[in-house]
């Protein structure tokens, strides 16, 4: 009986300790907090820590010119201290925030999408709506109590106000930076197979190119395998790679006028509209003309090996695309020689050009000290000014977000100094750059809503699954594999509602080892308890 008392002991212990460490969690759930209001004034003899997320690429550059924000921030606002924290992946902020929410740990400042804030604001009076802020006459955008140069609301582009606007209407971020996607065209081999390439290319144009790519280079193979058996070594290609498979199906959606999702939430993605894109690029796929990046790896590796002729990628991920691209992390010896040329992603009606909008927007988490958040908001609107604008902007191929940078000479300037083969001027970024601020009008967003983040993931996962299974695929293996396996994937209920559930990874963790304790527990006493009544039944025999 002592080792079952030691054992009983080491076991309620265990209890004990989780049972701590829950009412520790309860402890530091999140309490609800006040609405925000502008306060009156801003107290600029008290001290503030700010937290900035951001995410910066890896790129040395974008850290240091955030870096260099704070310190300049810090000259108008000595008693304001920014503290940044660099990732890499805005996944990675996004679970993050999530988790950090049910514990009032948020940062006062991130670097997001309105897609995440919407997840963000279902919990109540996390995120703050922006609209009070922003047209505050002391210290909105342009306010007479600002210390620094901010650019006024009508300098920052309304269109990309708007993007940061939820269902309820009201803005939730504000914007910081725009990028779209770009068609990254190796214009030697297209020329080389007898095309030109027009001002606006279409999807049955670069699959035209592509498919006769193949024949082209199946030719070849074969040729050299018949000349040299012994030393015959296969030339691969891959004529089209995308990058972001959810950016394809959504543009596709859009410049076909079909279904995606209404704002308030409604899933329209899974229909019969849909299931035509999804047919028509189901050939390309089976004869290897098309591919994808989680496939076969980033798009600009293939490309600037000069296998690929059609990259599509981000603007801002324009200084690794081409054989001079000054970021790229091949060998020099593999880089092949060719210019490349930059036009907006494939449309179907080269008259109506639609383009997703994307890149990234700030928003502003409440606290409990109204002063801490006009403190991060004074920031915020710091990020916006031409001081950081203009070299973020100059970083990748995005554009700044408000016209007061992009009509600043020095701007102007960088715009027309392209280069071959220099990080800051390099020739293919600049045409990314000048090919968006020709096209702001032409792109969209989709609507963002809690859920849509997986909505989103859904999109990209129908292209996925229609190029990994090119050779299966029909109208009914659409209709009876594809579509319900993404559905279920990302938990898209019957009601046509794509809602974030997911809790937090350690929570989850801490519920499995607090449930599998109280098992054991359970079935320890149930056990015990039947010997002993096994045993006082045999001794009163």
């Amino acid at each position: 009986m002592v080792l079952k008392d030691d054992y009983m002991k080491k076991i309620f212990s265990l209890l004990i300790i989780l049972s701590l460490v829950l009412t520790l969690s309860a402890c530091h759930k999140k309490r609800p907090l006040s609405s925000f209001k502008v306060p009156e004034t801003f107290d600029e003899n008290k001290e503030y820590n700010v937290v900035f997320w951001a995410k910066n690429d890896s790129n040395i550059t974008q850290k240091q010119i955030y870096e260099d924000a704070i310190a300049s921030f810090n000259t108008y606002y000595p008693n304001i201290h920014v503290s940044l924290v660099s990732y890499t992946d805005y996944s990675k902020i996004y679970n993050d925030i999530i988790t950090n929410i049910s514990t009032n740990t948020t940062p006062n400042v991130c670097i997001t999408y309105p897609d995440h804030v919407a997840t963000y604001k279902t919990g109540e009076n996390v995120i703050i709506p922006l609209d009070n802020l922003i047209n505050d006459l002391r210290y909105g955008l342009g306010g007479e109590m600002i210390k620094f140069d901010s650019p006024t609301k009508e300098e920052v582009i309304s269109k990309f106000i708007d993007e940061c606007k939820l269902e309820d209407n009201q803005t939730y971020a504000l914007p910081f930076m725009r990028s779209t996607e770009a068609l990254y065209i190796n214009k030697d081999y297209v020329e080389s197979l007898g095309y030109t390439i027009p001002d606006i290319v279409t999807w049955d144009f670069i699959f035209e190119v592509a498919d006769k790519a193949i024949v082209e280079n199946d030719k070849y193979n074969q040729a050299q395998k018949e000349a040299d058996p012994n030393n015959y070594k296969e030339n691969k290609i891959i004529p089209i790679i995308y990058k972001s498979t959810d950016n394809m199906m959504i543009q596709m959606i859009e410049q076909k006028g079909y279904g995606y999702s209404t704002k308030e939430g409604d899933i329209l993605m899974f229909n019969d509209e849909n299931m035509e894109i999804l047919m028509d690029l189901a050939p390309h796929a089976k004869n290897k003309a098309f591919s994808t990046f989680k496939i076969s790896s980033y798009p600009g590796n293939t490309f600037n090996r000069g296998k690929c002729i059609f990259g599509i990628d981000s603007t801002a991920g324009a200084t690794w695309m081409g054989g001079n691209a000054p970021l790229q992390d091949i060998p020099e010896s593999e880089r092949a020689n060719f210019e490349t040329v930059i036009r907006p992603v494939p449309q179907y009606d080269t008259s109506n050009i639609k383009m997703i909008s994307q890149g990234p927007s700030l928003c502003l988490f409440n606290k409990d000290d109204e002063g801490e958040v006009m403190a991060s908001w004074l920031f915020m609107e710091y990020l916006l000014t031409n001081n950081v604008q203009i070299p973020y902007s100059e970083t990748e191929g995005y554009i700044p977000v408000t016209t007061k940078a992009q009509n600043d000479p020095s701007y102007i300037e960088y715009l027309n100094s392209g280069s071959p083969d220099s990080l800051t001027h390099y020739q293919v970024k600049i045409d990314a750059t000048k090919m968006l601020l020709d096209n702001i009008n032409n792109t969209f967003v989709t609507p963002a809503f809690n859920g849509s983040v997986s909505l989103r993931d859904a999109a990209g996962q129908l292209i996925e699954e229609v190029t990994r299974n090119a050779k299966k695929v029909n109208k009914d293996y659409i209709k009876d594999t594809i579509y319900p396996k993404v559905i279920s994937l990302y938990r898209i209920g019957k009601s046509g509602k794509a809602k974030f559930t997911t809790l937090p990874k350690e929570t989850i963790i801490l519920f499995v080892i607090f449930g599998l304790t109280w098992a054991g527990i359970i079935t320890y006493i149930t056990i015990d308890s039947i010997k002993k009544y096994k045993i006082n039944k045999r001794e009163k025999k």
